[in-house]
């Protein structure tokens, strides 16, 4: 057995699916500052809800290419035809309401950076550009921060974004470091 076998994981990236060992390994739990990556993290959280994250990676590549490699302008000036699309294509989620949220969120992104507010900038001031640290036993499903920002993302006008989903996405980004106590990446 190589060392890299040997690596103990967070027990959700423990067995044999490979594509969510790597995103483990590599992406999930890395403090993430890039305000496009946020934002597209944030719409594929939402397009999760109800579903398992692994769905979501499988079908991570189909989603950037039909929601064009999530530019935020691009997205933003999606209408019904594009919405059309975006239901006929079997290689992404193909919720209405999900598909609305995510052209919804990338129109607020874009008012916001019109605005002169950075989506990283914003996301961070919640923490004040700290990472915070779980124990690395107990595993959340929100918590009173989670509700915080929910309660702020729903105020400016971004859906499917209820605390579960919120704190999934602090973990991912990085905003939360929640390996556990024996998984290498602690």
């Amino acid at each position: 057995m190589s060392k890299k076998e040997e690596r103990q994981r967070c027990s959700w990236a423990s067995g044999d699916n490979k594509l969510m060992q790597q995103y483990h390994d590599k992406e999930w739990g890395v403090p993430l500052r890039d305000s496009r990556a946020l934002w597209e993290l944030l719409v594929l959280e939402g397009f999760q809800a109800g579903l398992s994250w692994s769905t979501i990676l499988n079908k991570r590549e189909a989603f950037r290419e039909a929601f064009a490699k999530f530019d935020p302008k691009k997205v933003a000036a999606f209408k019904e035809k594009d919405i059309q699309r975006l239901l006929k294509n079997e290689g992404i989620i193909r919720s209405r309401a999900k598909i609305e949220a995510a052209i919804t969120a990338a129109k607020i992104y874009c008012d916001m950076k019109k605005d002169g507010e950075e989506f990283s900038d914003f996301c961070w001031s919640f923490t004040k550009g700290k990472v915070l640290k779980g124990d690395g036993k107990t595993v959340l499903a929100e918590t009173e921060l989670s509700k915080q920002i929910s309660k702020e993302l729903k105020r400016r006008g971004f859906k499917f974004v209820g605390p579960v989903i919120v704190y999934a996405w602090m973990q991912a980004m990085g905003m939360v470091n929640d390996h556990s106590t024996k998984c290498f990446r602690r």
